[in-house]
C-alpha cells in the first residue's frame, strides 16, 4: 500500500470521527452521500458475511486488494480502541473483498462447518477456558448470566491473598531501590564481564532471550532448547491441574545423568550439561556442588537458569501468578519446581530482597495445597522483613478460611509483631478499628500462654545474656525444655532458626521482656491459665506422629555449609539429599583412591581448559597403573 493512499484513510479516518461528535443522533440515521467521507468507511465485520451482492463493490476496490487488508486492519483496531458503538457508526457503506468464485466456495463451505458449532464447544476441544464476558453477548441474557454466576463463584474459590504481583518479582528491581540504579548497574556489568569470560573462551553469546518473569536471563546463558514441556490434565473446583512433560530427548539425558550419578562421576554430569543445558537434574546437581564449595554466585546461576527452563515450558493456560493453579508434586516431573523455587527463596532471602523473596514463597504455596515445602513456616517471616504487615494479618484471619494458623508458633509470635509495628506506624488508624480485636500485648501474651518453650529458645539464639531474662526463665512456666508433642517441638525449632534474627531489634526485646513479665504476674493470680493452655496444645497438636518431619531445619538456616576441596573432588549427590554429613560420606568413603584423568594423547588446548575446572585430577606418578575399573567398586557395595 502506497504511503499517499495510507495518509488518505488516516485522514479520512480523523475527519470521519471529527463529523460525527459533532453532529446529532439523528444525522446518524441518515444515509451520506457519495462526497461525504462515510463513503470510504469501512465495516471490518462485513468480511465474515458470505450472502453480501458483489455488485456494491467497485472495480477500484478490487484491483487494490493489499490496501483493503490494511484498511481493514486499521479498521480493527479503531473497532477495539473505541468500542463496538462508534466503530458501526462509521461503517454505513459496507466493503469487502473480492475473491475468486473457487476460493469463495471453498472458504464458506468451511466455515459454515466450524460456526456450526457452539463457541463454548470449540473452546473447549482446545482445552480452553470460556470467557463468561465475551459470550454473554453471543449467547443472550440467559447464558450472560450463568457465566456471571460462575465467575463469580470462581472468584470466591480463588485464593486472592497468594497472587502474584510479577512486578516484584524482579530482584533486580529491589536492589535498585535499595542501593541505587548506578550500584547495581556497576555490579551487573562487572558479573556480566566475567561471565562472559568464563563462557566459550571469553566470547560473548549474543541471541535474544525469552522474557521471563522468575528470573532475569544472562546473555552467556544457552539458547532455550524447548527440553520441557507442560500438559494441562484438568479443571477441579476451581483449579487448573498442569504436569511437566519430558520429551525423548530429555529422556536420554535423565538417563545419562542416573549413570554417572550412580558412578560419582562430576564429569560425565558436566559432559550432559554441554548437549543439554537446560537438563534439571544436572543444574541441581551443579547448583549444590558450587554452594558446598563455596562459590555462591555460581550455585545461584545453576538455580536461575533451571526457572529459566521451567518457565519456558509453561502452558498457555497456566496462569500461575493468579493462584488458580496447581502443580501436584506427587508427579516426579514436578518436584524440580518445588525444590528450585525453594531454593530460589533462599537465595533472595540472602541477597536482602525479602520483598521478592515473599513474591516467589506465595507462588510456592500456591502451586500445591498440601505445601511439600513447608512455604507456610518461611512466608511470615519475608512478611516482617519486606514490612507487609497488613498483609501478613489479612492473610493469618483468611487463609483457607479459617484462623488456624494462629496456633502455629511462628504466626502466634509473627502476628503479635506485626500489630506491634501497625500500632506505631498508623496509631489513628489502629485506634478507629474495631474494639474487639486484640492489641499487640495481649497476642503476644497469647503467644507466650501457648508456646512458653519459644522464649527459652530465643533467649539462648540470639542470645540475650542480660540478667532479668535469666531471671524470667527461672520461673517453673518457662523451665522446661520440650512440649512433650513431636510435632510442636520440631514446628518450634522451624521457627527459632528462621526468625530469631527478628528478635535482635531492641525494641522488640523490650516488648518480649514486658509481656514475659505480664505472663508472670497473670499465672501467679491464676494458676489455672496454665493447665488451659496446655490443652489447647495438646488438642491443637494432638497427634503423636510428626506430620512435619520432612522439613528439615537446616533448610531454614540462615547458615551456609560447605565441605572440605577433598571431599568435593569427585562430588555428585542426589538433588533430593540436603544432609550435608551424607553428602560428604557418599562422595569422600575411607581408603578410597581419587579418580585421575588422563592426558596422554590429547589435545595440550583440552587439557589447560579441563585443568581451570576445580573437580578435575590428572593425579601423579604414584597413581600410575591404578586400574580405573576397580576404583569404585568398594562403593558399589552400598
Amino acid at each position: 500500500m502506497s504511503a499517499r493512499l495510507l495518509k488518505k484513510v488516516l485522514k479520512e479516518q480523523e475527519e470521519l470521527l471529527q463529523h460525527y461528535s459533532q453532529s446529532s443522533t439523528t444525522e446518524d440515521e441518515q444515509d451520506p452521500g457519495p462526497s461525504s467521507p462515510a463513503a470510504s468507511s469501512i465495516n471490518p465485520f462485513d468480511l465474515l458475511i458470505d450472502d453480501e451482492d458483489d455488485s456494491q463493490i467497485s472495480p477500484q476496490q478490487d484491483n487494490d486488494q493489499e490496501a483493503v487488508d490494511e484498511i481493514s486492519v486499521d479498521m480493527h483496531k479503531q473497532f477495539v480502541r473505541n468500542g463496538t458503538k462508534s466503530a458501526i457508526s462509521t461503517s454505513n457503506k459496507k466493503l469487502k473483498k473480492k475473491k475468486k468464485k473457487k476460493e469463495r466456495e471453498n472458504s464458506s463451505s468451511t466455515t459454515d462447518k466450524i460456526l456450526d458449532k457452539p463457541l463454548d464447544v470449540l473452546l473447549e476441544s482446545l482445552s480452553l477456558d470460556t470467557i463468561p464476558s465475551a459470550l454473554s453477548s453471543l449467547q443472550g441474557p440467559e447464558k450472560a448470566k450463568n457465566g456471571a454466576e460462575e465467575r463469580n463463584c470462581g472468584k470466591q474459590r480463588m485464593p486472592s491473598l497468594l497472587e502474584v504481583d510479577p512486578k516484584y518479582l524482579n530482584a533486580g528491581n529491589e536492589l535498585r531501590r535499595i542501593f541505587g540504579s548506578k550500584v547495581v548497574k556497576s555490579f551487573e556489568k562487572n558479573n556480566q564481564a566475567s561471565s562472559s569470560r568464563q563462557v566459550r573462551g571469553g566470547r560473548r553469546v549474543n541471541h535474544l532471550s525469552r522474557k521471563t518473569y522468575l528470573v532475569s536471563p544472562s546473555d552467556h546463558w544457552p539458547r532455550w532448547d524447548g527440553s520441557l514441556s507442560m500438559e494441562f490434565l484438568e479443571t477441579r473446583n476451581g483449579y487448573h491441574y498442569f504436569r511437566y512433560v519430558h520429551p525423548p530427548s530429555y529422556v536420554e539425558a535423565q538417563k545419562a545423568y542416573e549413570a554417572a550419578r550412580s558412578i560419582h562421576d562430576l564429569n560425565g554430569i558436566a559432559s550432559i550439561l554441554l548437549h543439554h543445558p537446560y537438563h534439571l537434574d544436572s543444574l541441581i546437581t551443579m547448583a549444590e556442588y558450587f554452594k558446598f564449595a563455596g562459590d555462591h554466585e555460581m550455585s545461584s546461576d545453576a538455580v536461575a537458569k533451571s526457572l529459566y527452563a521451567l518457565e519456558c515450558a509453561w502452558h498457555p493456560m497456566f496462569t500461575v501468578f493468579q493462584g488458580n493453579c496447581q502443580l501436584k508434586i506427587r508427579h516426579e516431573t514436578n518436584k524440580p519446581m518445588f525444590t528450585l523455587l525453594f531454593t530460589h527463596v533462599k537465595n533472595l532471602d540472602r541477597r536482602g530482597c525479602h520483598r521478592s523473596a515473599l513474591e516467589v514463597c506465595k507462588l510456592l504455596l500456591s502451586l500445591d495445597s498440601d505445601d511439600p515445602m513447608g512455604a507456610l513456616f518461611f512466608i511470615d517471616y519475608l512478611s516482617l522483613r519486606a514490612q507487609e504487615y497488613t498483609w501478613l494479618e489479612r492473610f493469618g484471619e483468611s487463609y483457607k478460611n479459617d484462623t488456624s494458623l494462629w496456633l502455629f508458633p511462628n504466626f502466634s509470635f509473627s502476628l503479635s509483631i506485626c500489630r506491634f509495628y501497625l500500632e506505631r506506624e498508623e496509631p489513628s488508624k489502629v485506634d478507629n478499628l474495631d474494639a474487639t480485636r486484640a492489641n499487640s500485648s495481649d497476642l503476644l501474651k497469647q503467644a507466650l500462654m501457648l508456646h512458653p518453650l519459644v522464649l527459652k529458645r530465643i533467649v539462648e539464639k540470639v542470645p540475650l545474656k542480660e540478667q532479668f531474662w535469666v531471671h524470667i526463665l527461672k520461673h517453673s512456666f518457662f523451665l522446661p525444655d520440650q512440649t512433650g508433642i513431636p510435632s510442636l517441638d520440631h514446628l518450634i525449632n522451624l521457627y527459632v532458626e528462621r526468625n530469631y534474627i527478628i528478635w535482635r531489634i531492641p525494641d522488640l526485646q523490650k516488648f518480649l521482656r514486658e509481656t514475659a513479665q505480664l505472663v508472670i504476674e497473670a499465672l501467679e493470680t491464676d494458676q489455672n491459665d496454665a493447665k488451659d493452655w496446655a490443652c489447647v496444645r495438646k488438642e491443637a497438636f494432638s497427634s503423636e506422629k510428626n506430620e512435619y518431619a520432612h522439613l528439615l531445619v537446616s533448610d531454614f538456616s540462615d547458615s551456609l555449609s560447605t565441605a572440605p576441596p577433598e571431599a568435593l573432588q569427585d562430588f555428585v549427590v542426589d538433588p533430593r539429599m540436603r544432609n550435608v554429613q551424607n553428602i560428604i560420606q557418599h562422595a569422600n568413603p575411607p581408603d578410597r583412591q581419587q579418580p585421575t584423568q588422563e592426558i596422554a594423547n590429547r589435545s595440550a588446548l583440552a587439557v589447560l581448559f579441563e585443568s581451570m575446572l576445580p573437580w578435575v585430577n590428572y593425579g601423579d606418578e604414584r597413581d600410575v597403573g591404578v586400574d580405573e575399573g576397580n576404583q569404585f567398586d568398594e562403593h558399589d557395595d552400598h
